[in-house]
């Protein structure tokens, strides 16, 4: 078996954390590759692999986005900041935005830049609408409003939505004490969602402001999750519990949310290291 080499970036926006990689020759690793270098204990460690790859048709560059469990993800707000940090090093875009295609559709990606550094410390995201339509979730259901689950004696209230993937936003009266990483792979594999689901247990915690824990499709819980904290704010704005100017707050950080036509996600972006590994 031959050995490959890779460059890699680790990065994190609020604690969700990522690798990136710059395609060579405009490919992305594997899925296998992916399980490896995600892996906490025997890998690298990180909750995805993306990989940097070309842009066309106007686009400055595109993103592929493998969870750790290799399966691949269609849109992550966190992940295309912290993909926009290696962009920008690469001299893609003009230092101030960036247009990405994703497979959620296309995004635009506004960066705030140090000014002393030069470095991006953070990103707002142009995420696109919110969906409630079952079949563009996709939702095997009527409704994707008032949604009943229960499991192991615990029933759970809210809407599914659509940020480009499924998300089910769970309201819950404390996120903190919520039996998240117990019901959370029971929830994400609900029946009604045919590529399963990312599960926010959300609470309001003052005026336009929420909280939330989040069990991530193929990940697990992670300290944030960019398109659960849109799909949050949207469900809880549509349910009339906030405004259009949204703070979700997180185990790693905080995110700044503006409800529109669209979904502008803020949140901060951090380099940690590079790094270079060979696998055989």
């Amino acid at each position: 078996m031959s050995a490959t080499s890779l460059r890699l970036s680790k990065l994190h926006g609020a604690g969700n954390d990522f690798l990136v990689t710059v395609g060579p020759d405009g490919r992305a690793p594997d899925a296998d590759l992916a399980v490896r270098v995600c892996d906490r204990h025997r890998g690298i460690g990180a909750d995805g692999l993306i990989t940097l790859l070309p842009g066309r048709d106007g686009a400055d560059c595109a993103m592929e986005l493998r969870n750790a469990d290799g399966g691949l993800a269609e849109m992550s707000g966190n992940g295309i900041a912290c993909l926009s940090w290696v962009a920008a090093r690469e001299g893609l875009g003009d230092g101030k935005r960036l247009v990405v295609d994703t497979g959620g559709g296309r995004r635009e990606v506004e960066l705030d830049v140090n000014r002393a550094t030069g470095e991006v410390v953070g990103a707002t995201v142009d995420m696109g609408p919110v969906t409630f339509d079952p079949a563009e979730i996709p939702l095997d259901a009527a409704s994707a409003l008032d949604l009943e689950v229960t499991f192991h004696g615990v029933t759970y209230h809210g809407d599914a939505a659509g940020m480009g993937n499924p998300h089910l936003v769970l309201l819950v009266d404390d996120p903190e004490t919520t039996r998240v990483t117990q019901h959370g792979p029971h929830l994400e594999t609900d029946a009604r969602f045919p590529h399963r689901t990312n599960v926010e247990f959300v609470a309001v915690a003052g005026d336009d402001e929420l909280t939330m824990r989040v069990w991530e499709r193929g990940v697990g819980e992670t300290l944030s999750c960019g398109t659960g904290v849109c799909a949050s704010a949207a469900v809880a704005h549509r349910r009339r519990l906030v405004g259009e100017h949204v703070t979700v707050r997180v185990p790693g950080g905080t995110h700044e949310v503006e409800l529109g036509e669209t979904i502008r996600l803020r949140g901060p972006v951090t380099h940690v290291f590079d790094t270079e590994v060979t696998l055989a």
